[in-house]
């Protein structure tokens, strides 16, 4: 790729500032099929992992500020616009920009679960900083991967952000059919462990399994669902002498990581 030539923008009325803007927006990024990234640390990371850019939209401070993320991510961008403070307002999903943001396109590759692997699935997760913190976890302890059914959009701002680029890094697959998915990794020999608030449920700790194995979390609200749970082989459950009846999608799920991986770590 060519770098693209620095053009200044100062308009927030110019067309490719308000495309950007779009991307904020759920539709947006479904309707063009590209996501905004913000940051310099984001963008930096993204730029690393292959990802190439439609746009790179900084400020004159940023450039100066991150040169060695600018580098990197100038090195992949069709088109760079030099951008002034109330652009990068206006492109901004935060309360404080680092002047710092980047349009790529969506890159849904589909994978094929390893049978002595472990994921993490998330059936409806909806809340964006829940799967961004979860898929954070994950990387942290070696998931091979991630599986989301349903929810929240991945590219989300939010969801990127606490991710720390891990849903940038990590193998991700979206499913529609998440009975018909667990189905066929049980035909694998993997076992899927759904987190559940059920008496029937296992404890987290007395858990020990080898070999291919999925961990199943479910919506902020009505938890995993029926289907998805009888189609699980183990329902697992955190153990709280407190008062509280439940914890944290993103809370729950780095306590279930741990306790699945613990011997391994």
């Amino acid at each position: 790729m060519t770098r693209g030539i620095e053009t200044p923008v100062t308009s927030r009325q110019n067309p490719a500032v308000k495309e950007a803007a779009l991307l904020l927006t759920s539709g947006g990024r479904k309707k063009t099929g590209r996501f905004l990234l913000e940051g310099a640390r984001l963008c930096g990371d993204a730029a690393a992992n292959g990802y190439a850019f439609k746009a790179l939209f900084i400020t004159e401070k940023a450039r100066a500020q991150y040169a060695a993320e600018y580098e990197a991510c100038a090195a992949v961008a069709e088109k760079i616009y030099l951008i002034d403070g109330a652009v990068a307002e206006k492109l901004s999903d935060t309360g404080s920009p680092q002047g710092v943001f980047a349009v790529a396109e969506k890159r849904n590759i589909p994978f094929v679960p390893d049978p002595n692997g472990f994921y993490v699935m998330t059936d409806r997760v909806q809340n964006p900083d829940n799967l961004g913190a979860l898929s954070r976890t994950a990387e942290a302890f070696g998931a091979s991967g991630l599986v989301l059914a349903g929810g929240c959009d991945l590219y989300a701002p939010k969801a990127l952000r606490a991710s720390m680029g891990a849903l940038l890094r990590l193998p991700v697959l979206q499913t529609a059919d998440p009975v018909g998915f667990l189905t066929s990794c049980a035909s694998a020999g993997m076992r899927a462990f759904a987190a559940v608030l059920d008496p029937a449920a296992k404890d987290i700790r007395e858990t020990r399994a080898s070999g291919g194995r999925i961990l199943v979390i479910g919506n902020e609200g009505s938890g995993v669902s029926d289907a998805v749970k009888a189609a699980c082989t183990d329902l697992v459950i955190i153990p709280m002498p407190g008062k509280a009846e439940s914890l944290n999608a993103a809370a729950a799920a780095a306590i279930l990581i741990w306790e699945m991986r613990r011997d391994e770590a």
